[in-house]
């Protein structure tokens, strides 16, 4: 067996994160990067892409960004394409990016708001997974790691139609997994409880229900974006070969918290 840190050492391997110019996306990206990946910056501003890559590459890590809008099919084609035109390869699928417009009861989302949701949240991975598929399968040898929520598990208060698409990408990646481990390719699920982002700042900027929520559970505290890294250097390594179809939670104990 290799030495466990050549396992998890990442070094020739390509990996696109999308939703990567903040929060957990962008501490992933700088965890892959600083394993010896080289990452591919996504989001929606080419501007705010490159902020990240020069934050990266000033310190010594390898990184492009590519703008593409997750639930348009021609940027995402666009993504890939320009990824292979660069590195030649692609190893590591993180699909981090997602939206969460709406907080309240169910009934009351707009039906447009509920396709916006799926659309981006459910069939943008489903869709960039199946572009980047034929180059995991070139290798055979990939890894796809599809950011989920501890929503998808568990309902919270007026995060609905939100959970309903995070437990979608669960069986997504269980599908995934099950259909393309004899291409070599792995799939898996992490799902964050709550973790300091701006995405989540409609919580955590409320007192009450954040006091309330750290004294729920075990860790008695949110979490911060970083503490996702180890785990998805993890599922992007040789270290997690044999590690597919698996959900992870990353969530202060909070699924254990009733």
């Amino acid at each position: 067996m290799t030495h466990i840190s050549e396992q998890f050492n990442l070094k020739n391997k390509v990996a696109i994160i999308t939703g990567s110019s903040k929060g957990i996306g962008k501490a992933i990206a700088k965890g892959l990067a600083q394993n010896g990946a080289q990452v591919v910056i996504s989001s929606r501003s080419q501007e705010a892409c490159n902020e990240v890559v020069k934050e990266f590459t000033d310190q010594g890590l390898k990184a492009i960004g590519i703008a593409c809008h997750i639930g348009k099919e021609d940027q995402r084609k666009n993504l890939v394409t320009k990824t292979i035109e660069t590195f030649g390869r692609i190893d590591i699928l993180v699909n981090n990016a997602a939206i969460n417009p709406i907080y309240g009861p169910i009934e009351d989302v707009d039906s447009a708001i509920f396709d916006k949701i799926m659309d981006i949240n459910v069939k943008a991975p489903w869709s960039l997974s199946n572009l980047v598929l034929p180059h995991l399968k070139a290798n055979k040898n990939g890894s796809i790691i599809n950011i989920a929520s501890v929503e998808a598990l568990t309902p919270g208060f007026g995060l609905g139609i939100y959970s309903t698409s995070k437990a979608a990408i669960l069986m997504l990646t269980k599908n995934q997994a099950k259909e393309w481990g004899q291409y070599g390719v792995k799939a898996n699920a992490i799902c964050p409880g709550l973790i300091k982002t701006k995405f989540s700042a409609a919580l955590w900027q409320n007192e009450k229900m954040l006091n309330k929520l750290e004294k729920s559970i075990p860790s008695a505290r949110m979490g911060m974006p970083e503490e996702i890294v180890g785990l998805a250097c993890l599922l992007a390594s040789n270290a997690g070969d044999y590690m597919t179809g698996g959900v992870y939670t990353v969530d202060g104990g909070y699924m254990i918290a009733g």
